[in-house]
């Protein structure tokens, strides 16, 4: 990896650190457009090893908001599904797989836009988990479902929530590929690398985080539920 490479990867990965870190959203959509313009084998391991020390820290950080049960049926559903998200990377093309998750997200976020405030039960978080559970393993960006899941929830709660469902999900979609070929020891020598810029963003997030009351974090989740949308249809 040349310095230039790694300098725009240093300053990506601390910016979507920054952002992830404050609302419990967005790393993945900031660093995997990136990271797949800079060399596209870093998708999605180097995505997924590099959100792991993050998500660590932010549902360490608000473990106290913690929503158990919502994690438990998410966490379920999303390792059932980490197979069939594999299956999708040897059977279905890239683009043809981002199309359909973009579309689907956007949809689901302008709906999301009419629809009255409600708490989320069994069959959302059941929903929210497999979806992920084949997005972020065939792409590494699995966050929209989450997000609109836990779009009327505290802020605290969604932060915490969302880190620690993606924690359990990434240790489990790298095994996978690492387990059948996908990955190699390699590829997670550039997320090693860039762990100061991580750490940096992550420290920066502290400072603000505690400042996001929850109706501009439901337009924030949105926002980004649209956007995440767009650029998966894209294929990027």
């Amino acid at each position: 990896m040349s310095a230039v490479t790694l300098a725009v990867l240093a300053v990506t990965v601390a910016v979507a650190a920054f952002v992830q870190g404050s609302s419990g959203l967005g790393f993945a959509l900031i660093v995997a457009p990136v990271a797949g313009m800079v060399d596209p084998g870093l998708v999605p391991v180097f995505v997924l090893a590099a959100m792991i020390p993050l998500n660590l820290y932010v549902a360490w950080r608000e473990r106290a908001s913690l929503d158990l049960r919502g994690a438990g049926w998410i966490t379920g559903a999303r390792l059932a599904a980490t197979p069939a998200g594999l299956a999708l990377l040897w059977l279905i093309p890239e683009r043809s797989l981002g199309l359909f998750v973009g579309v689907a997200t956007v949809l689901a976020a302008v709906v999301s836009l009419a629809a009255p405030a409600f708490t989320p039960g069994r069959g959302a978080y059941v929903g929210a988990g497999a979806v992920t559970g084949l997005t972020e393993t065939a792409t590494g960006v699995g966050g929209p479902p989450l997000a609109l899941v836990y779009q009327h929830r505290p802020p605290a709660e969604l932060r915490s929530t969302v880190a620690a469902c993606f924690l359990v999900g990434e240790v489990a979609s790298l095994v996978l590929l690492f387990a059948t070929g996908k990955a190699q020891a390699a590829d997670l020598g550039s997320a090693v690398l860039l762990l100061p810029a991580i750490a940096l963003g992550a420290w920066l997030s502290r400072l603000v985080h505690h400042r996001l009351d929850a109706r501009r974090m439901r337009l924030f989740v949105l926002a980004f539920a649209l956007v995440s949308g767009v650029v998966l249809m894209a294929g990027v």
